[in-house]
């Protein structure tokens, strides 16, 4: 976040835990969410931004009014509330936008969105990457990093969702190259890794091939059986259980044998979790 523009935000807004019910969201904190000059700061919040309006603040503010208004009734007329349509429908339109500048003006506008004070901003941004047909897989995964390990949960969880597409297409690719992030010192890099190849996942389609032959990803998974951070070990554990719908057997013999290999509290948490449904 743009420390500048914190300072003229109250404090008790800044630290607020966040209201349980969109209902109850004060008009105040509604306003700035809204107009994009602070972040969610718990799921409710998240999911009560409107996209639409803030989509027409932040063209505003980058002299867009124009071009985007055309847009912005095409966004109307879809007539979409669901944030993880209106996201990815969001960020396709931007596509087109920066598609008609030169190098320079679309990389300064897409900094723009990526560095952005709204997080939900910066969820656009990270499906701009995912959607780029210009981009191969590599530079997909290199450019989606800083989403990553963004400080927002909000972020975090769109990134990987952002490139789980061309993830499953080129799979054994991908597989190998997010190996290396998987001992990567972040944890927040770590998660993406393990997150982001779960057979089934959250809010996304399935990876059927990791439905049906799960074992592909032991390598990856291997990295991170007594992972120290439990952000990290709830990934591999609900990677785990999804794998223990189609697969069970599997999972207990991976399960057996990690606790062979390291008997500590960390692997003996992932795979307690990871057979909770078995």
């Amino acid at each position: 976040m743009d420390a500048k523009i914190d300072l003229d935000i109250p404090e008790d807004v800044l630290l607020r835990k966040g209201a349980r019910k969109g209902a109850d969201i004060p008009d105040h904190v509604r306003n700035l969410l809204q107009s994009g000059h602070t972040e969610s700061v718990n799921l409710t919040e998240w999911l009560a931004v409107d996209h639409i309006l803030l989509f027409q603040q932040v063209t505003h503010e980058l002299g867009m009014d124009a071009e985007s208004r055309e847009i912005t009734e095409q966004l109307t007329q879809m007539n979409e509330q669901r944030i993880m349509k209106i996201i990815p429908a969001i960020a396709i339109q931007w596509l087109a936008l920066l598609e008609r500048r030169g190098d320079d003006e679309r990389m300064h506008h897409f900094r723009s969105l990526a560095d952005h004070r709204s997080d939900s901003v910066r969820c656009w941004a990270a499906y701009i990457i995912g959607f780029d047909s210009n981009l191969n897989l590599i530079e997909k995964l290199d450019r989606i990093r800083p989403f990553a390990a963004d400080h927002h949960f909000g972020v975090r969880e769109i990134a990987w969702m952002a490139v789980r597409e061309p993830i499953t297409t080129e799979l054994l690719d991908a597989l190998a190259f997010l190996s290396d992030w998987a001992i990567d010192p972040e944890p927040l890099i770590r998660r993406f890794a393990i997150e982001s190849t779960r057979p089934h996942g959250v809010w996304a389609k399935h990876i059927q091939e990791l439905k049906e032959n799960p074992a592909i990803a032991l390598p990856l998974l291997d990295h991170v059986k007594s992972d120290a951070h439990k952000y990290v070990q709830d990934s591999v554990s609900n990677w785990l259980n999804d794998a223990g719908k189609t697969n069970p057997e599997w999972v207990r013999k991976v399960c057996d044998t990690w606790i062979q290999q390291s008997d500590t509290k960390h692997t003996l948490r992932i795979i307690a979790r990871g057979q909770r449904r078995l």
